[in-house]
């Protein structure tokens, strides 16, 4: 607290969740959101005179690991990093530097003389990296084995209670294997005569497993049971979500089942709360849209449209711009369908057919809160859309998501939904487009020369004739690609563009006064990010519409 970092509010009630736990203080402060796992560490750190341990690009040494058992490693939160001084000091991270049981216990099994260096890590960051470390998928497969030589537990429901069932650990290992993988999405497709497991990774599907089909219905009993859905039910599609912490992650999951003609295909929506809000720096905007897009958010009033299908980063980019924003001296409200990360400081509220709240109800209601920012999850209708603009109209700065293909695609599409030419002037901040392509992974990306299409497309984007391209390796799961970046275009409406929305002025207008204020597309955004490396031109053309300007450079 002498630093500055909580306040004296939220140590009492730290206070007071330890007095009935008996956990320690700073997991309290980490879990109730009141301190970073970062910022816990470096003050532990500091008082403690240890280093840090920053475990982002950690890379598992298979010499510190094999000298410690995963079992002890994961019961006492420990990571093996390396050896030093001719092994004859083993540098650990620990997450609890005070736990002289764990560190005797690993004295006993290491050779004589063997010193221990102990790094400060954070909990999450070490479980997450004990998975990578001890490969988890090996205990599919140990677990695969035993189901195949007991046909009664491969086709019995496991009971709620019962977690040492096959079935229960099966699920949990899968789970855990797709977190690892930072997987968004995990499908359990039945086929005919088998059933399909596919994680999506970097926006795009890959496939995972096959598993014999007798183990279905035991696997859908559990993920029913999990997220509280009707387990009789096969004919009907059921929505639910459940919450699961694995190796210290608290990770969110929404359940999705569609009857098919070869049974019931579930889908799981991952969530992790550590990676949901990001800070706008961290999204991978140029340098020029992000600084633009801070100086569209100054303006205290009026609509903030994102555009982009389904999958785009709409959300996460929303997300961001209100960590920004927040502040004790701001009342931010949204409406989500459904909410997906709970955020400090903001009041957020799911749609629910329930409680017979649509978002135009939802916006009305809303303004009797006395709120200052307002984010609507997507402007779907009519009444959404009149209500949203009603707030911009009435001093509110409101943020929403808009179903579209390009930013200026967004003054039609509202003029579309009903929204008058007049209203619209004046009244938008500005409009984001947004893609999300795969970054080339940074170790093993290879540079070779352009061939004549790829010269024709990048035109002035090239400065030489060599681009990048995507090789494979194991860091990368031998797919050449490695995370994603937004690809965005913003237009910031001003005076002028606002005159010529008021007079109706076609889409082709409205993108020459942009373009005479420095309006660059996501096409043009995507072409720089290929000639600096950052990813692929086949990559860009899977997501932006390229044809026209391979056209007009053969022209």
């Amino acid at each position: 607290m002498s630093r500055g970092l909580i306040t004296a509010d939220q140590l009492r009630i730290a206070l007071h969740e330890q007095k009935h736990s008996g956990d320690i203080l700073g997991r309290h402060l980490v879990r109730l959101g009141f301190l970073s796992e970062q910022s816990l560490r470096s003050v532990l750190a500091a008082s403690l005179d240890l280093p840090e341990a920053d475990l982002t690009h950690f890379t598992p040494d298979p010499a510190a690991i094999t000298c410690v058992p995963e079992q002890l490693a994961r019961r006492h939160r420990m990571l093996p990093l390396h050896f030093e001084h001719d092994k004859t000091a083993l540098v650990l991270a620990v997450a609890d530097p005070e736990d002289v049981v764990a560190l005797d216990g690993l004295r006993s099994i290491l050779p004589a003389r063997t010193r221990l260096e102990v790094k400060l890590g954070c909990e999450s960051e070490i479980m997450h990296a004990l998975d990578h470390a001890y490969s988890f998928e090996l205990s599919i497969d140990g677990i695969l084995k035993e189901l195949e030589n007991d046909e009664q537990v491969r086709t019995g429901s496991p009971s709620s209670s019962n977690t040492e069932h096959p079935v229960v650990r099966l699920l949990d290992a899968i789970l855990t294997d797709a977190a690892r993988r930072n997987a968004s999405d995990i499908h359990f497709e039945p086929e005919a005569g088998f059933l399909r497991l596919r994680y999506r990774i970097d926006g795009l599907l890959q496939q995972f497993r096959v598993l014999h089909k007798s183990l279905w219905s035991a696997l859908s009993v559990r993920i029913k049971i999990l997220a509280d859905l009707n387990i009789a039910e096969t004919r009907a599609p059921q929505d639910g979500r459940f919450s699961l912490t694995i190796h210290g992650r608290e990770l969110d999951f929404r359940v999705s089942a569609q009857p098919t003609i070869h049974g019931e295909c579930l889908v799981l929506r991952l969530l992790d709360r550590t990676k949901g809000v990001q800070p706008l720096e961290t999204l991978g905007l140029a340098t020029r849209r992000l600084s633009l897009l801070e100086r569209a958010l100054l303006r205290p009033e009026g609509i903030f449209l994102v555009t982009g299908p389904t999958g785009s980063g709409k959300t996460t980019t929303l997300y961001s711009i209100l960590k920004q924003l927040s502040s004790e001296t701001l009342n931010i409200m949204t409406l989500e369908d459904p909410v997906e990360y709970p955020m400090e400081l903001v009041r957020q509220t799911s749609i629910s057919d329930a409680c017979k709240m649509d978002f135009a109800n939802g916006i009305r209601s809303m303004m009797r809160q006395d709120p200052d920012v307002i984010l609507i999850g997507e402007i779907r209708d009519a009444p959404t859309a009149e209500m949203a603009f009603r707030a911009a109209m009435t001093g509110h700065q409101v943020f929403a998501t808009l179903h579209c293909n390009s930013a200026l695609g967004a003054i039609p599409r509202l003029m579309d939904v009903g929204i008058d030419a007049s209203i619209l002037a004046g009244n938008i901040i500005a409009i984001m487009a947004q893609r999300l392509v795969r970054k080339l992974c940074p170790n093993c990306r290879l540079l070779r020369q352009a061939n004549p299409e790829e010269r024709r497309i990048l035109g002035e984007h090239i400065p030489g004739d060599q681009v990048f391209a995507a090789c494979g390796c194991p860091v990368c799961g031998f797919t050449g690609y490695k995370g994603r970046l937004a690809l965005t275009e913003i237009v910031k409406m001003d005076a002028d563009l606002d005159e010529l929305v008021s007079r109706k002025a076609g889409r082709k207008k409205l993108a020459e006064a942009a373009r005479g204020k420095g309006f660059q597309t996501l096409a043009e955004d995507g072409l720089s990010r290929v000639a600096e490396g950052l990813t692929t031109l086949s990559e860009l053309r899977r997501v932006i519409d390229l044809s026209d300007r391979l056209l007009t450079e053969a022209g």
